[in-house]
């Protein structure tokens, strides 16, 4: 039985010439064949991915932002040393966007991707150094990111060979047979992107590691591009090469709203720092994985890496770095829950946290996680909760101690053109806003603590100007 289990893999190991034959026609490079390959030969060994909450122990005690902030002169010549590395390559299709959802407009025509731009030219300013921008984009993202770009190419941030790396796509894997899915109808499905910790693979692939080191560019802050409180901070920048740590993950406390999220851990066996999702969560281990006591910090998915240790750990790595793999089951065409089931793998960028000797965590502000997730995010980001600074720094307001508001919104919302006829309140004061039902907000409508504006009719009705605190509002 032993014998016969043991051909069985072997055989399915053998279909991946199927994927590198198919990867190498779309034109994926060597990295990207060999980090796939890791993760299907897991898949074929039925691996989980899975992390026992008996195999790790709370994180405790990190570092915070406060505490370094004091601490020593910060050096405005590491800059010179430094990339910023936004993560490009989703749509807003989950808003009812047609492209890249960095081009999604903040306030006043201003999207994600000018305060980023204008985030960099601050910091060019500020430091005398050419800071470098790099922006990993996918298939989808790249023609338009890149003809938005064009009115920065005076600053020299248009040239996709200065500003652009590539991330792979990887075909899905029919979950029946374990190729390639095959899906004639429209073949571009067949395809997905393995997630953000296709960074490595992405960085070895296109040559930008081995270029930004020849120039001399020896860190990398990484974070999402719809993440506009991820900025290059001289102080965490000067506190990282101080540490000589190979790897810093931002990290912030988790609160109720954060439960369901990936936190950070410790595992047992070596002590070293990991990141674990809630696809890596036994089903018995639920209730110790939202205990946001326990388990006090998730990843703001913002990263600081040492491109010269990065280097190093590859190398020692055959050039693919031992990242968990996650298993996803899906249908090929998510519209169609009776298309054929498929399987996605995928591998989280932070899950790099337990691949480095040294690496660190450091707890920073709420202020620097400002990710726009959904509609309701996106309206709490118009809002006057908070600010947009001209340097493109996003923040809450200083009233806010740093916690935003909730935003929960009805299906009549889930797209953006519809929360745009809705109206922007005020929520500088708000705790948390529900919205159920047709309605629009009046200009001069103030929201404090925690409010609900209900609608059960067919027919939109009007919130009145006005301030409303605590209270439940039928219309």
């Amino acid at each position: 039985m032993i014998m016969q289990v043991s051909l069985e893999i072997i055989q399915m190991m053998g279909n991946f010439t199927a994927f590198e034959t198919k990867m190498v026609a779309a034109g994926m490079g060597d990295a990207a064949i060999r980090a796939f390959r890791r993760n299907y030969e897991a898949l074929v060994r039925n691996e989980t991915g899975m992390i026992p909450e008996s195999e790790i122990m709370p994180a405790e005690g990190l570092p915070s932002f406060e505490k370094i902030a004091g601490k020593g002169e910060v050096n405005l010549e590491l800059l010179s040393q430094s990339v910023v590395i936004k993560l490009n390559g989703g749509l807003g299709t989950g808003m009812g966007l047609q492209g890249p959802k960095s081009l999604l407009a903040v306030r006043d025509g201003v999207n994600f991707l000018d305060l980023m731009v204008r985030q960099i030219l601050d910091i060019r300013k500020l430091s005398g150094a050419n800071v470098r921008l790099l922006l990993m984009n996918s298939f989808s993202t790249s023609g338009e990111t890149l003809q938005h770009l064009e009115k920065y190419r005076e600053q020299g941030l248009a040239e996709a060979s200065e500003v652009e790396m590539m991330q792979s796509q990887i075909p899905k894997i029919d979950a029946a047979t374990l190729l390639p899915v095959d899906w004639p109808s429209d073949p571009d499905l067949e395809w997905y992107p393995p997630g953000h910790g296709d960074l490595y693979p992405a960085l070895i692939g296109s040559g930008w590691l081995k270029r930004l080191l020849a120039e001399g560019v020896k860190y990398a802050f990484v974070s999402n591009s719809d993440n506009l409180g991820a900025i290059l901070d001289p102080i965490i920048l000067n506190y990282f090469a101080q540490s000589g740590a190979p790897f810093l993950m931002e990290v912030t406390r988790r609160t109720a709203a954060d439960r369901k999220g990936g936190h950070l851990a410790v595992r047992k066996s070596d002590g070293r720092l990991l990141l674990r999702e809630v696809a890596q969560c036994l089903e018995q281990d639920s209730e110790a994985f939202q205990d946001i006591d326990r388990h006090q910090y998730f990843n703001t998915n913002s990263l600081w890496l040492r491109l010269d240790l990065l280097s190093d750990q590859l190398a020692a790595d055959s050039g693919v770095l031992p990242l968990p793999m996650i298993r996803n089951n899906k249908c090929v065409d998510a519209r169609d829950k009776q298309s054929t089931a498929v399987v996605q793998l995928e591998i989280a960028m932070g899950a790099a946290i337990e691949c480095f000797a040294g690496a660190e965590a450091l707890e920073v502000p709420r202020s620097r996680f400002a990710p726009v997730k959904t509609t309701g995010d996106l309206l709490a980001l118009r809002s006057n909760a908070y600010e947009v600074l001209a340097d493109g720094q996003v923040r809450l307001a200083a009233s806010r101690a740093g916690i935003p508001p909730v935003i929960l919104l009805s299906d009549e919302y889930k797209l953006v053109d519809q929360i745009e006829a809705l109206g922007v309140p005020s929520l500088i004061g708000c705790k948390s806003l529900k919205i159920s039902g047709l309605m629009k907000i009046e200009p001069g409508v103030v929201v404090k603590g925690d409010v609900r504006f209900e609608n059960s009719s067919n027919e939109q009705r009007v919130v009145k100007a006005g301030v409303y605190e605590n209270l439940t509002v039928s219309l």
